[in-house]
């Protein structure tokens, strides 16, 4: 596969169009998923068992998926401490993508990662990132340096919070770590982790990593590139002011400010507020006390790398701010983090990996956005920087997320809170979203092509009604409207996500999240996701347009004689029953042979053109 025109075409010139699935959302975890650093683990088995990997990808395959965004961790990677590289999972990762090969499936790897660790209430990195700045991770709860899942009940009355992960972003743990990992040569050079500075250490341990698995696995004919990081944040860079709340997705539950959460991990008793969200806005409803017993994050002999910086003190006793705009300026202008920071890291990245493969595509993300950013997500891409890249930005349908609740007719904009009313107007919103995405790329970033890399919906919505009842029309009909919105803007899409070991009772196994497209060994909601569309387009794509209550496929390109193989498109048989009825309308009067044949065991139709030029419309319908 390459890249003309800012185009994915496959060798034949064909112009490509990727659907399929991020593998898989339990990989986030080992087995067992224990956060004590000193036991040992194992995430061989994740996203499935070797013995269940052939099954798994022939599904995966017959649902039309021809494109896999695969998860792996630094932690799954690097586990047991700085340069020990978990060799086993290497070989049984490169069993895996094989077979998907043979399948015919490409994947693109994601090293990802959510709120930093799961010490920190996500997954990605190694706990030993955190341990070489002195901090002891059995205290970060303790401190409300994090807020894990694991550990919610020993500080916290009730079960764990609905979608409170997000929130460990501006907590300390996961905060000062991104602050560290992009900017702490700008914004704490006095911390060092064995005599490097604590940003280059980090990163150079972060790429070695991830080239080590690259030369692994170089080999498997399925890769056809590489994320860079799933979702970066940029911790406390860019606060304006670390006395308030910046930087953060959605304001729910406890969630203390920049200079509170430096305090609490330092030691120090804080009263923090509790924030409720609602359609209109964020309000404190009460306060919290953070480190309630006044315990130090930090071993014998280490310190907050902030009080080191100077951004802060308590050497009489108290806390008090000396730099609220610490990380507010660059250079003497103010901080663009997107630019200054996270792009010269994408680059970084995209050299070292192409030492591997020279060919590999790259995949690029930017900061996922919230109520709490003012800044652009995405760096620029200009002529100068590296070729072969994906403008993979993520997507999803915020309120259903957040709440839980899904109503077709119903939303709001997370951004102003003004409500939408009426089935079109969320149809329009949830495409208008996805068409700015594109337009940024189009406009910043050289028209790079565009992949959705994420979205996906709570199949343990309105009240997890549909596992009572098996009634997953709701569910078909929301994640129907979200294809819709993608097919318009002709964008290449990953859902999230498809494990294996899903169950209604754990969802996901991670945070109490629940996506899966698969659970107990079928598909959820098919009649949403399982639908026509052109994988291989011999010409320009105009317009795909599926009405799945009438079974009606709709495409229109603009044909290029040149290219003697098929447009190709799923057409599954869920959708059309075993004889389609296939119908070429032209828009010239060129009289060259076009022609329509369905195979049904591959369910698809191929459109052959023997030298028509012109716009083609093709339907299939029931």
């Amino acid at each position: 596969m390459i890249i003309i025109d800012q185009k994915l075409k496959d060798e034949q010139g064909r112009n490509l169009l990727f659907r399929g699935c991020n593998l898989g959302g339990s990989s986030k975890s080992p087995i067992p998923p224990d956060l004590s650093p000193r036991e040992p683990v194992s995430f061989i088995g994740r996203p499935f068992p070797l013995a269940e990997a052939e099954a798994h990808l022939e599904r995966l395959r017959s649902w039309g998926f021809s494109l896999i965004r695969f998860i792996i961790t630094w932690e799954a990677l690097e586990h047991a401490g700085p340069g020990i590289y978990d060799e086993s999972y290497l070989a049984y990762l490169r069993k895996i993508l094989n077979l998907a090969g043979e399948k015919g499936i490409s994947v693109f790897m994601d090293p990802h990662q959510d709120v930093w660790s799961r010490w920190t209430g996500g997954d990605g990195a190694p706990a030993w990132t955190l341990e070489k700045l002195g901090m002891d991770v059995d205290r970060l709860d303790a401190v409300g340096a994090a807020l894990t899942r694991e550990r919610y009940a020993e500080f916290h009355p009730g079960p764990y919070p609905r979608m409170i992960w997000p929130t460990n972003y501006n907590r300390y743990g996961a905060a000062t770590m991104f602050s560290l990992f992009f900017g702490g040569n700008t914004y704490a050079p006095e911390t060092r982790i064995d005599g490097e500075s604590a940003q280059d250490w980090l990163q150079e341990r972060y790429l070695a990593c991830m080239r080590h698995c690259f030369r692994r696995l170089k080999n498997c004919k399925a890769i056809i590139g590489w994320d860079t990081m799933n979702e970066p944040h940029p911790g406390f860079i860019s606060y304006t002011d670390l006395n308030s709340l910046e930087n953060y997705a959605v304001a729910t539950g406890t969630m203390p400010n920049a200079f509170q959460t430096m305090a609490a991990a330092s030691g120090h008793r804080v009263s923090a507020p509790v924030y409720s969200t609602g359609i209109l806005g964020e309000r404190v409803i009460r306060q919290e006390l953070l480190n309630p017993q006044g315990l130090s994050l930090f071993r014998e002999g280490y310190s907050c790398p902030w009080k080191q910086a100077g951004v802060w003190t308590d050497r009489q006793g108290t806390p008090q701010l000396l730099k609220p705009d610490h990380f507010a300026l660059y250079q003497g202008r103010p901080v663009r983090f997107a630019e200054d920071f996270l792009k010269p890291f994408i680059i970084r990245f995209t050299e070292r990996m192409r030492d591997a493969d020279e060919r590999t595509l790259v995949f690029i993300e930017g900061v996922p956005q919230g109520q709490g950013f003012t800044q652009p997500s995405h760096p620029s891409w200009t002529r100068e920087d590296p070729t072969g890249a994906i403008n993979a930005f993520h997507w999803y349908d915020g309120p259903t997320l957040f709440t839980k609740f899904f109503r077709p007719w119903f939303s709001f904009r997370t951004d102003t809170g003004k409500i939408i009313l009426g089935r079109k107007k969320v149809a329009a919103h949830f495409s208008e979203q996805l068409a700015r995405g594109i337009a940024w790329a189009k406009e910043k970033m050289g028209n790079m092509p565009c992949l959705l890399g994420e979205f996906g919906l709570p199949f343990d919505m309105n009240g997890k009604s549909a596992f009572r009842t098996g009634d997953y029309r709701p569910h078909e009909e929301a994640i129907s409207m979200y294809y819709d919105a993608i097919d318009k803007n002709l964008l290449h899409a990953v859902i999230w996500n498809y494990s294996a070991d899903n169950t209604p009772e754990d969802g996901d196994g991670w945070n109490g999240e629940d996506l899966s497209i698969f659970s107990r060994g079928e598909g959820r909601a098919m009649g949403g996701w399982r639908r026509p569309y052109p994988m291989a387009t011999a010409g320009e794509i105009l317009e795909i347009h599926w009405n799945r209550k009438r079974g009606l496929f709709r495409l229109r390109f603009r044909a290029d004689p040149g290219i003697p193989a098929p447009t190709e498109i799923y057409a599954p048989p869920e959708c059309f029953g075993t004889a389609p009825k296939i119908e070429i309308r032209r828009t010239t009067l060129d009289t060259a042979k076009v022609s329509a044949e369905y195979k049904p065991e591959e369910a698809r139709v191929f459109i052959w053109n023997e030298g028509y030029r012109g716009d083609l419309e093709i339907i299939i319908s029931r």
